[in-house]
């Protein structure tokens, strides 16, 4: 009575849950296949929320550099309304001219100057990552300079560099009798320049440092002080390693910087007594000289340079993902 009962309680749960002949598996239907207009709609918004910030960056960046790549291949002085094509003569004007590619050695001290930021801005970022008094005070100066207009800072440091100015009267307090002009010469006056650029931009490396570190797991940390591991050894072992692809990064913007040094030298020096750089010389070409066209030849090998050099930059140091567990 047991076994007929359940055989006919199995037959009637397959016949009402599953359709079909008594027994048989059936599939149960899916989703609805969705329409055309459903798949473009999904399809489409992502871009939609895009759009507006594809606009502007098409607007401002990729229509100005195609404008300059067209105007390097045109004798166009600026003002007036017809240009003539000269194809490559511009390019080949500033490849036969040695002194305009002379400037770059200027960038060599910027370059230094980068070096000195990194390696100041990744020792504070390590101190200031761990338990360190006044530690947010410390941030917020470190970090402050780079908030500055760089218009300011030239006007500023225009003072501090003068003669008799803040840094003779400082180092008259010391007892060091200064009777020299800063910017006077091609090497005091590029290396101070050299050294506002680390005063200015050592905050933005702090803050990718500082962010970096932060974001390394703490347990690191707690099991490697119960190895006996002292600072140096964690920064070696872990917080170097942990944040190798910002150190890359950082590397990269201060060798496209030091190439296009621009704002502090011109506000300071305008590019006298051997302190110009590619980009002022540029700036001079197109709005001094009125040469539009050849300017642009030179705007476009340096952005040609700075894609090239990041190219090899990335090939010898590739972005590794660096697995410290």
């Amino acid at each position: 009575m047991t076994d007929t009962a359940s055989k006919a309680a199995s037959k009637a749960s397959v016949g009402t849950d599953r359709p079909g002949r008594a027994g048989a598996p059936v599939a149960l239907p899916g989703p609805a296949p969705r329409s055309w207009r459903a798949r473009l709609l999904r399809g489409a918004t992502p871009w939609l929320f895009m759009a507006a910030a594809l606009a502007l960056l098409v607007t401002f960046t990729y229509a100005p550099v195609a404008n300059m790549i067209a105007y390097s291949f045109t004798d166009w002085d600026g003002v007036s309304p017809e240009l003539a094509y000269t194809g490559v003569e511009n390019y080949g004007d500033i490849f036969t001219r040695p002194e305009l590619f002379q400037v770059f050695f200027v960038s060599l001290y910027y370059l230094a100057a980068s070096v000195v930021q990194i390696a100041a801005a990744l020792y504070f970022a390590t101190i200031l990552s761990f338990n360190t008094r006044f530690r947010n005070f410390f941030k917020g100066v470190l970090f402050f300079p780079y908030l500055i207009n760089g218009v300011a800072i030239g006007f500023v440091f225009l003072y501090f560099f003068q003669d008799g100015g803040t840094l003779d009267s400082v180092l008259a307090l010391f007892g060091v009798d200064t009777d020299r002009a800063w910017l006077g010469t091609s090497t005091s006056a590029n290396t101070s320049l050299a050294g506002v650029s680390v005063w200015r931009f050592m905050g933005l490396n702090f803050v990718l440092f500082l962010g970096a570190i932060q974001s390394i797991p703490s347990e690191l940390y707690e099991a490697s002080e119960l190895d006996g591991a002292n600072r140096w050894q964690q920064f070696r072992h872990i917080i170097a390693p942990g944040i190798r692809p910002i150190i890359t990064l950082s590397a990269i913007l201060a060798i496209s910087g030091s190439l296009s040094a621009f704002e502090v030298p011109y506000i300071m020096t305008g590019g006298a007594t051997g302190t110009e750089t590619f980009v002022i010389q540029t700036v001079k070409l197109a709005f001094q000289f009125n040469k539009m066209g050849l300017a642009s030849a030179a705007a476009v090998v340096l952005l040609l340079i700075i894609l090239a050099v990041t190219w090899v930059q990335r090939r010898l140091v590739p972005d590794d993902k660096v697995d410290l567990v």
